[in-house]
């Protein structure tokens, strides 16, 4: 097996980290940065995390801040405008996966000739260049996109979100900081938590995992598992808080070298169409998800159990997969993941969106490497069971 490979040149981790971002870019030869982030980040004053430190280095960082979550097309086009207007050499992604993901879609465009947009680099093109690198400083626990070679982007005329891929959204530095993470609400604990454990199981079970993707996801699962109720129960538990953070970097890594499957085709579309936090229609979906594809992969789906230490090495595959389902299912008990009906999603909408929202998971290109790849019908089933679970 030929293994390709992608991971960013040069990543910082640990309590504190941000204070270097300055010496970061020094060692990368980058002096002119504008910073992405988003609107609370600057009304909040948290945003001087990363301009201190760049300011102590003495550079003179400009911020771009209308960033919006589930990032769109139009956004990025301002951003783009943003970039020309100045004179910067890298871009800084400072926030959660929206910052960070609208940052990598903007050096993507900005790379385009004039007219492209941001529709003409969804899957299968490759997205492969960038016009400046970009250094991401993720503030949450986490998307995993300061380690991806993806961003999502939402186009705006067909309120499609659309994955896209390539070398050009692969961040040339990560500065992972867990310390930016001890104010974080409940809610976002709980769903970018979730959203990180979808990307180590999916990637553990793609079919396009690897060797290296493996140990990747198996690292990420077995910091996850464990600390994800602790950090929910306890926002000031620095232990719990650093191995979150470390297991989100480590399933982004572990997704960016296998990809995702049929959670993430299928979650998309409820974000797209609905609004719902990415990490929130994730873990909606994930455990109808994982009991479908579980026949079809049943030595991997117990392998992560027991990784997780929801089964013993005892248990035979069979037993111990479903343990896996239901402490997916008690996960989501605990952390009060709501249903779409709970979330206050319209039955009638819902149902009547179910047609395109499927076409659009399978357009995706994800749900093709699920252990058991569905067709449109079984995706809308999914997701009917999934509305009121």
């Amino acid at each position: 097996m030929v293994m390709q490979l992608v991971a960013p040149r040069l990543m910082l981790m640990g309590g504190g980290a941000v204070k270097k971002l300055g010496e970061v870019l020094a060692q990368l030869g980058l002096s002119r940065p504008l910073v992405v982030t988003d609107p609370f980040m600057v009304s909040s004053g948290l945003v001087e995390q990363a301009l201190a430190p760049l300011r102590e280095a003495g550079l003179a960082p400009a911020v771009f801040s209308d960033t919006v979550p589930d990032p769109t097309d139009t956004v990025i086009a301002a951003g783009v405008a943003a970039m020309r207007a100045g004179d910067y050499d890298c871009l800084v992604g400072f926030g959660g996966g929206s910052p960070m993901d609208t940052a990598k879609a903007m050096a993507i465009l900005a790379a385009a000739p004039p007219g492209a947009k941001m529709r003409d680099f969804k899957v299968p093109a490759a997205a492969n260049l960038g016009a400046v690198p970009i250094i991401c400083v993720p503030t949450t626990a986490g998307t995993g996109s300061e380690a991806t070679r993806f961003t999502v982007i939402t186009d705006t005329e067909t309120d499609e979100k659309m994955l896209i891929a390539g070398l050009g959204a692969l961040p040339l530095a990560a500065v992972v900081d867990y310390e930016l993470t001890f104010g974080l609400p409940a809610r976002i604990t709980a769903d970018t938590g979730i959203d990180s454990l979808t990307h180590a199981l999916e990637a553990f079970v793609s079919a396009k995992a690897n060797p290296v993707s493996d140990d990747y996801a198996r690292s990420a699962m077995r910091l996850i598992a464990p600390n994800l109720r602790r950090v929910w129960a306890d926002p000031k538990d620095a232990a719990a808080r650093e191995a979150m953070m470390r297991g989100a970097t480590l399933a982004g890594l572990a997704f960016s070298n296998a990809s995702v499957a049929l959670v993430h085709g299928m979650s998309r579309p409820i974000g797209a169409h609905f609004h719902v936090p990415h990490g929130l229609s994730n873990a909606m979906l994930l455990p109808a998800v994982t009991a479908f594809g579980l026949e079809a992969a049943r030595p991997r789906y117990a392998e992560a159990a027991r990784v997780m230490g929801v089964a013993s090495e005892a248990e035979g595959d069979q037993a111990a997969a479903q343990r896996l389902v239901e402490e997916l299912r008690a996960l989501n008990r605990d952390l009060d993941v709501p249903s779409p009906a709970k979330w206050g999603i319209d039955a009638g909408k819902w149902e009547g969106l179910l047609p395109l929202m499927a076409q659009q998971a399978l357009a995706s290109g994800s749900p093709s490497n699920n252990p058991r790849v569905p067709d449109a019908a079984e995706i809308v089933a999914l997701y009917r069971a999934s509305y009121a679970a």
